[in-house]
């Protein structure tokens, strides 16, 4: 196997990892933050709003770490920096 093909094979493999690893954490974490904010509700009623504004923000969060792992795996994929490296040794 020459070295372009070495290189796209990996970096379809770290992408793979990357996309499944990157959405598979957050999901839980998601259900995990889910799971305290519907509990918090139904322990304090009065509450909901303020616990739903923060369950909102948080999610937010948890949710670009699985963005950023999509983009990453995208570069990978279709701008990968280390083809311009072998091209040019080639």
């Amino acid at each position: 196997m020459d070295n372009v093909g070495l290189i796209s094979t990996v970096s379809i493999i770290t992408a793979g990892l990357t996309i499944s690893i990157g959405s598979l954490a957050p999901a839980l974490g998601e259900s995990k933050a889910l799971t305290q904010a519907l509990s918090s509700i139904a322990q304090q009623p009065d509450e909901a709003g303020a616990i739903s504004r923060t369950l909102y923000v948080g999610l937010a969060m948890i949710e670009s770490v699985a963005i950023y792992c999509f983009v990453v795996s995208l570069i990978l994929i279709f701008a990968n920096p280390f083809w311009t490296r072998v091209s040019a040794a080639l």
